[in-house]
């Protein structure tokens, strides 16, 4: 049995690539949590059908922290739909969800990302402007195309292949037409001998970047200062929630409360009667 569900996890992962248009790095956690979850699953009949029993796996995995648990257990749900829309009679048992603590994104100070910027070299300064002006997805980046910059604009295509529109400021479209009078490229924003360049190979360059200030900055920490300044300035939540890419504006709101903190710690440093001893 397990056998054959392999091979639905091989058609399954291939489904994911070409019709849900899930990055690298996403398709190859789901691989290697499905891979890793059928060596403890046990698999048993049951009123004519498949009964996968999860507690196995989530002994194995329960002194993860909730967050990993949970994208592990979110992989497993989205296999078995797959499985099941593909004829099979698949129920699983132990599948009870975990609650995960929502934690606030962290964003880089503006000043900060100055700085960095000042001390980049052309190809780098472009990485880290695309990411910090438009929001973009590393995995959106490394997908970039020429013909997808036009008339001052760029089409990007997102997460399940759904494309968005996101205005260029002159400057981020300057500093481009400059990088493209300097390098040599045929299709890809940023290639290297014809082929795109990696995900991994624009996370080291931001990585790069930003250790010559003594910072530590992911390309998603770019994307979140992108959505907490628009926010933070006053741009509806709907608009950025669009210009993220975000299927629902719950997922844009988490950038609300992260202003939300950020004024009680201006307040708390500010008004005259904070932190004063009674």
């Amino acid at each position: 049995m397990k056998k054959s569900i392999d091979r639905y996890r091989v058609e399954f992962l291939e489904y994911l690539q070409n019709y849900r248009g899930y990055s690298d790095l996403t398709i190859k956690s789901y691989s290697e949590t499905i891979k890793e979850a059928l060596t403890f699953i046990e698999i048993t009949q049951e009123d004519g059908k498949e009964l996968f029993n999860l507690m196995p796996y989530r002994i194995h995995i329960s002194k993860l922290n909730p967050k990993t648990i949970s994208k592990k257990l979110s992989a497993i749900r989205s296999f078995v739909e797959y499985l099941n829309d593909s004829g099979k009679k698949i129920t699983l048992k132990a599948d009870e969800s975990i609650k995960v603590a929502k934690t606030l994104p962290k964003p880089i100070a503006h000043k900060h990302i100055v700085e960095a910027l000042q001390k980049a070299e052309l190809q780098e300064r472009v990485v880290v402007v695309m990411l910090y002006t438009l929001g973009l997805r590393i995995s959106e980046l490394s997908n970039l195309k020429l013909s997808d910059i036009e008339d001052g604009w760029i089409r990007v295509i997102g997460k399940g292949n759904k494309q968005r529109d996101v205005p260029l400021l002159q400057s981020t479209q300057a500093l481009i037409d400059e990088y493209l009078s300097t390098f040599m490229i045929k299709k890809f924003l940023f290639e290297k001998d014809g082929e795109r360049l990696s995900e991994n190979s624009l996370r080291y360059i931001v990585t790069k970047v930003f250790k010559k200030v003594s910072l530590k900055v992911t390309p998603h920490q770019l994307r979140h200062s992108y959505a907490s300044s628009l926010l933070n300035s006053g741009a509806p939540i709907a608009d950025v929630s669009e210009l993220l890419g975000h299927s629902s504006m719950a997922t844009t709101q988490i950038y609300t409360k992260l202003g939300s903190a950020l004024k009680q710690q201006n307040y708390n440093k500010s008004h005259p009667l904070c932190g004063v001893d009674e």
